[in-house]
């Protein structure tokens, strides 16, 4: 599995988003910087919560997403009524996926939280490919998104 190079992505990102607290356009930046940094990346976006035990889609990069996502269906809901990243190589296999795209085949969704530890939201990378994703994007990603949203505060 190719590499991207994680640590030029999160100097790029922590360049781009220097001094914004607004989770929404650093959310539109992060979508756009980590969709265009992989081939294995098809549908790259947020997830926010807006209300109790809800997502709603914020912004992403791809075709439509679904729009609506609560805590207690599909990956996105997982992470979100987990805290946990989800790693899923095989979407097919996953209790309740959801199937925003039929393309998909796996997929990683990862908790972003602000500010406190708030959960903001989750981001959600889709690939065409199968098993696309491992520990190390897990890790890597976790990071940028930990860096990215430390000030921002909920609401």
């Amino acid at each position: 599995m190719t590499q991207l190079d994680y640590a030029t992505l999160a100097q790029t990102i922590a360049a781009l988003t220097e001094g914004e607290t607004d989770a929404v356009a650093l959310m539109a930046t992060v979508a756009c910087e980590v969709h265009h940094a992989d081939d294995r990346f098809d549908w790259t976006g947020f997830y926010r919560v807006t209300g109790p035990a809800l997502l709603k889609i914020g912004p992403y990069q791809g075709g439509h997403g679904c729009l609506v996502i609560p805590f207690s269906r599909g990956v996105c809901g997982a992470a979100a009524r987990t805290g946990q990243v989800q790693l899923v190589p095989d979407v097919d296999a996953f209790p309740g996926h959801i199937a925003c795209a039929s393309s998909t085949r796996s997929e990683i969704v990862l908790p972003v939280f602000g500010a406190d530890g708030a959960l903001l939201g989750v981001f959600d990378i889709d690939s065409n490919q199968p098993d696309a994703f491992d520990q190390t994007d897990a890790t890597a990603l976790s990071a940028i998104l930990a860096t990215t949203f430390a000030t921002v505060r909920p609401g």
